[in-house]
């Protein structure tokens, strides 16, 4: 069974967690809490993660990002981030170009 880009983005949206920018130390945090990342993570950097791998592109474009989805990958915890076989075929299949797609930014369940 072949894997779409709809299916691919699909299982972008359904990524669980919060990441925030960690000031102090510089790099990007996972939780699944916003309320469990600490004084050195500004509130308006906390995203949902399932917004944190799309970047804006051009205009009302946005595209997922192949390094952010890599970083959750490293994190292994896939069960917990919900990292799904779509997103691991998006993540080998570097020969092809990112996803771009039209899209709103989701508001957290």
């Amino acid at each position: 069974m072949s894997i779409t880009s709809a299916q691919i983005c699909q299982a972008a949206d359904q990524l669980q967690g919060f990441v925030g920018y960690n000031a102090k130390t510089e790099q990007y945090l996972l939780r699944f809490s916003e309320d469990s990342f600490g004084l050195d993570v500004p509130a308006d950097t906390i995203t949902p993660t399932c917004e944190y791998v799309w970047h804006a592109d051009d205009g009302e474009l946005m595209r997922l990002d192949r390094q952010r989805l890599a970083w959750l990958q490293e994190q292994r915890i896939d069960d917990r981030v919900n990292l799904s076989e779509p997103l691991r075929v998006y993540l080998r299949r570097s020969d092809l170009p990112e996803i771009r797609a039209e899209r709103r930014r989701l508001t957290p369940a």
